[in-house]
C-alpha cells in the first residue's frame, strides 16, 4: 500500500540561526535540505522554516484583485510571478493598463466565468500540507507546549484564511480539515471525493477558527509577518462582514444562489454576522489585541498616507498582517512596472498602472461634498490654471497619497505629464514621441511640446489617463531595477480597514452614530474637515469610503460582489462623459471604461492666459471595450475537468 506524505522542505532558518531579528526573516531563505518528519518536528527552528514555506504560499501580492497568475509565468507553481500582479487593477475601470500586451483588458466586452478563481488542484495540495502540518505538530513529543500551541494556531490561521480566499471567489467549496490518504492498492478514489459545503459553512469555519485560536497568538503590534491575535480578529471581522453582506444583499439577486446553499446565504443570518463583524473589530479598536492605531507620522495628509505603505518600522502601528520582502532575498517588481517613465531606474520599463479619472473624481472635496474636477466654467469655456496641480487643490488627502497627478514629486523629481500645446485657434500642437521638440507658431526655437511621461495615445509605459499610481510605489533608488526589485511590503490587513469594517457593521445594525465615529477617524486622517453625522451615513457613504481608502489594495471586486452591485456598476454599457460627472459618490455609478484627464499648456501671446494650463476629459482611444459583469461572474467557474474528477461537485449558477 502506498500513501501520500508531505515532504518537508526547509526554506528558512539554519539550526544556528533560530533567533531572528525580524519576524519576517524566516520567510526569506532558500531551501537547504529535506528532513524526515520525526526530525523536522523535533526542533522549533525547523518547524518555523516549514511554516515559512506555508506563509509564502498564501495568495500573494500577484493576486491583489483576485486574478491568479498562470503557473506558466513562473518556475515555481506554488509562488506565482509577482511582477504580473499590476495587471489586475485594470479589470474594473480603476486604471488603464499602459502596455501594448495588456490593451486587451480595455477592449474586452465581457469577462469569462473562470476569472478571479484559485487554482483548484494547487489549492487543495496546499490545504493538504496545512492539514499535515497541524497533524504533525499535534503529534510531536519533542516540542514544548508553548511552541506547539503557537505553531498549531498559525497553521489553523493560514488554513482558515486560505479557505476565506477560496470562498470569496468560489462560494462553498469542499471543506477538508484532515489529510486525506489515497490507498493506491484499493483505488479508493470515490471515498476521497468531497461535495461542496454550503457557502455559510465555509464562512462559519473561518470565523470559528479565528475565534478559537486568537488567544493562542501573540498580542504584539510589532509582529506583522506572522499571525497575531489582531490578525485573527481582522480576518474574522472581514469574513463576517462578507457573509453578512451576502446574506442581506443576496436577496436582491436571488438568481445568484443554489438550492443546496453552496452559493448564497439566508437573509435571516445577516444580523448575526454583522454583530460578529462589529465585535471582532471592536476587540482590536479597544486595544485587546495590541496598541494598533492609524498611521499619523507626517503633517501633510497626502504624504502621510503614501508613507503608510512604505514604512516598515515600529512607528507604523497600522499594519496588522503583511506580506514582507527584503532586498537580497525575496523582492517584487511592482515599482519596476509602475514607476513614472521619466523618473524610472531603467528607462523603457515603467508606467503600466494609470489610475482613471473615474477613481480620481471620487476623492471628495475637503468639506465632504462631491464634484467633478473643474475643467470648464458655467458657459463651457476652459478654466485656466497657473499651476498644473491647482485643479486638484482642496481634495481628500488620499488622492495625492494614492495617485501621482501631473507635476507630482517622486524621488525628488517632477513627473512630466502634459499632452501638448493648445493654440489660440483651438488646434493642438503635440507629437507621438514623448518629450518631442517642435517650434511654436511664429517662433524659430525648438521647445518641448509634449510631456516625457505622455499622455500620448497608445504609447505604452507613458500615462494614457494623465495619472500614475503612487500607492506602494517605492522611492528608494534602485528599487525600480529588475535585478534588484522592491522590498516594500504588501499590507494584507490594516487598522483603517478594521475601523471601516466596524463602521459598516454598525451602520447595518442601526448604530449610525457609532458608525460615523469610526468612519470619521479615517476621514480626519485624510484631512477632511467636516465630520459626518449619524444622519449623513448611508450605504453610498459606506461604499465610497472603502473605495477611496482601500483603492488598489484588492478590495473593489470582492466588495462589489458581496454587495451584489457588480452587475450594476459594470453593466456592459459605455461610460459617457455625463456618466463620469454625475452620481459621483453613489455606490452604483457606472464605471465600465477608464477615462483620463489630459493637461494642455495654452499658447496665445495676446492672451493673459498664455502659458497657463487647461484640462480636457479624454477617453483613451485604445479603450474600445467595456466592463460587463454578468450574474455568472459572481462566483468563479468550477470547470469540467474538476467536476469530472469529482462528480459530487455542483456547478455554479448562471454558467
Amino acid at each position: 500500500m502506498k500513501k501520500l506524505f508531505l515532504s518537508i522542505t526547509i526554506i528558512a532558518l539554519l539550526l544556528g540561526n533560530a533567533g531572528c531579528k525580524k519576524d519576517s526573516d524566516f520567510l526569506d531563505v532558500k531551501p537547504i535540505s529535506l528532513l524526515p518528519n520525526e526530525v523536522a518536528f523535533s526542533d522549533p527552528a525547523l518547524v518555523l522554516s516549514i511554516l515559512g514555506d506555508l506563509y509564502n504560499r498564501q495568495l500573494d501580492f500577484s493576486s491583489l484583485d483576485g486574478r491568479p497568475i498562470p503557473e506558466s509565468n513562473t518556475g515555481d507553481p506554488n509562488n506565482p510571478d509577482i511582477e504580473a500582479g499590476w495587471r489586475t487593477f485594470s479589470d474594473f475601470g480603476e486604471s488603464f493598463p499602459s502596455e501594448n500586451g495588456s490593451y486587451f483588458l480595455v477592449r474586452n466586452t465581457s469577462w469569462g466565468y473562470g476569472e478571479w478563481r484559485v487554482d483548484w488542484s494547487r489549492s487543495y495540495r496546499y490545504i493538504r500540507e496545512l492539514n499535515l502540518f497541524i497533524q504533525r505538530d499535534s503529534a510531536s513529543t519533542a516540542l514544548t507546549a508553548a511552541d506547539k500551541t503557537r505553531f498549531m494556531a498559525e497553521g489553523r490561521f493560514l488554513r482558515a484564511n486560505y479557505y476565506f480566499e477560496m470562498v470569496k471567489r468560489m462560494g462553498g467549496v469542499p471543506l477538508v480539515t484532515s489529510p486525506q490518504t489515497y490507498d493506491e492498492g484499493k483505488g479508493e478514489v470515490v471515498s476521497l471525493q468531497t461535495p461542496r459545503a454550503k457557502e455559510s459553512d465555509i464562512y462559519d469555519f473561518v470565523i470559528n477558527e479565528m475565534e478559537a485560536i486568537k488567544n493562542q497568538l501573540p498580542s504584539d503590534v510589532n509582529t506583522k509577518s506572522r499571525a497575531t491575535k489582531a490578525a485573527a480578529l481582522a480576518v474574522k471581522s472581514r469574513a463576517a462582514l462578507y457573509a453578512a453582506s451576502i446574506a442581506k444583499y443576496g436577496a436582491n439577486t436571488p438568481q445568484v444562489s443554489l438550492p443546496g446553499g453552496e452559493v448564497g446565504i439566508p437573509a435571516s443570518r445577516a444580523t448575526a454576522y454583522y454583530t460578529t463583524a462589529l465585535a471582532a473589530a471592536k476587540e482590536i479598536i479597544d486595544g485587546n489585541a495590541g496598541a494598533y492605531k492609524l498611521y499619523q507620522s507626517l503633517p501633510d495628509p497626502a504624504e502621510n498616507f503614501a508613507a503608510l505603505f512604505l514604512d516598515k518600522s515600529s512607528v507604523n502601528q497600522e499594519a496588522i498582517w503583511i506580506e514582507d520582502f527584503r532586498v537580497g532575498g525575496r523582492t517584487h517588481g511592482y515599482t519596476t512596472n509602475d514607476q513614472p517613465y521619466s523618473i524610472s531606474d531603467e528607462g523603457g520599463d515603467a508606467g503600466r498602472i494609470n489610475p482613471s479619472l473615474n477613481l480620481v473624481e471620487n476623492f471628495e472635496k475637503l468639506d465632504g461634498t462631491f464634484a467633478p474636477l473643474p475643467t470648464t466654467d458655467g458657459s463651457g469655456n476652459p478654466i485656466y490654471y497657473t499651476n498644473q496641480e491647482d485643479i486638484f487643490a482642496g481634495r481628500d488627502g488620499r488622492l495625492r497619497g494614492t495617485v501621482l497627478v501631473p507635476n507630482s514629486l517622486f524621488k525628488g523629481k517632477r513627473v512630466d505629464i502634459w499632452a501638448g500645446y493648445q493654440l489660440a485657434d483651438g488646434s493642438i500642437l503635440s507629437s507621438d514621441e514623448a518629450g518631442s521638440l517642435k517650434k511654436l507658431p511664429g517662433t524659430n526655437t525648438d521647445i518641448q511640446v509634449v510631456g516625457k511621461d505622455g499622455p500620448i495615445s497608445g504609447l505604452e509605459f507613458r500615462t494614457q489617463s494623465g495619472f500614475y499610481i503612487r500607492k506602494y510605489l517605492d522611492p528608494t533608488v534602485g528599487s525600480g531595477r529588475r535585478g534588484r526589485g522592491s522590498d516594500v511590503a504588501y499590507i494584507r490587513y490594516r487598522y483603517a480597514e478594521v475601523l471601516l469594517n466596524a463602521a459598516e457593521a454598525a451602520f447595518e445594525l442601526g448604530q449610525t452614530a457609532i458608525a460615523a465615529g469610526y468612519m470619521n477617524q479615517v476621514r480626519a486622517r485624510a484631512g477632511l474637515t467636516t465630520p459626518l453625522t449619524s444622519t449623513d451615513l448611508s450605504f453610498d457613504r459606506i461604499v465610497h469610503e472603502r473605495r477611496v481608502e482601500l483603492a488598489f489594495e484588492g478590495h473593489i471586486l470582492f466588495d462589489y460582489k458581496r454587495w451584489r452591485i457588480a452587475h450594476i456598476v459594470w453593466d456592459g454599457a459605455q461610460t459617457s462623459l455625463a456618466d463620469l460627472g454625475t452620481n459621483i459618490g453613489k455606490a452604483t455609478q457606472r464605471s465600465t471604461q477608464p477615462w483620463g484627464l489630459w493637461p494642455y499648456k495654452y499658447y496665445n501671446p495676446a492672451s493673459p492666459n498664455n502659458g497657463k494650463w487647461l484640462y480636457k476629459e479624454v477617453k483613451p482611444p485604445v479603450v474600445t471595450g467595456f466592463d460587463f459583469f454578468r450574474f455568472g461572474n459572481y462566483y468563479s467557474q468550477i470547470n469540467d475537468a474538476i467536476i469530472a474528477a469529482n462528480p459530487k461537485l455542483v456547478r455554479q449558477p448562471n454558467q
